[in-house]
């Protein structure tokens, strides 16, 4: 009996403190729009133009991308960031060469074209963009 009244107590306690957080207002990073309504369209961010790009953050950072990539395309058949940053390419365009892990395989093996599982840059590398960081960052 007495464990029975417990477990209804902490229901209804849990219950009412549900209550409270269902009725108090949500705030996000999304503002105070209402989240069934349409998001409001997102101007683009201006691209910064930074010679040499920024530093990073850590030791093993991939690089940010200091030049617009809206043109650039990258399908299972096509990647245009390999037409200035391949090994073949990168003297002629006065470009970075993409690192030399992205030619090993998942077994260790060293591959003659850029690995599958690093043939998405934009996974890992992210455009600058001139932007204020939406939260504080002491990073």
């Amino acid at each position: 009996m007495r464990k029975v009244m417990l477990t209804t107590l902490l229901g209804a306690a849990l219950f009412s403190q549900y209550a409270v957080i269902a009725q108090a207002d949500v705030s996000s990073l999304r503002g105070a729009n209402n989240l069934d309504a349409p998001a409001k369209a997102v101007a683009k961010k201006k691209q910064m133009k930074v010679q040499g790009g920024f530093d990073r953050s850590w030791k093993l950072q991939p690089p940010s991308i200091p030049h617009s990539i809206e043109k650039d395309r990258i399908s299972l058949r096509e990647n245009t960031c390999m037409k200035c940053h391949s090994k073949a390419n990168f003297k002629k365009e006065k470009a970075p060469e993409i690192g030399e892990s992205h030619y090993v395989a998942r077994d260790g093996s060293i591959l003659d074209k850029p690995s599958s599982r690093r043939y998405f840059c934009n996974q890992c590398h992210t455009p600058q963009l001139d932007a204020t960081p939406l939260v504080e960052n002491t990073f």
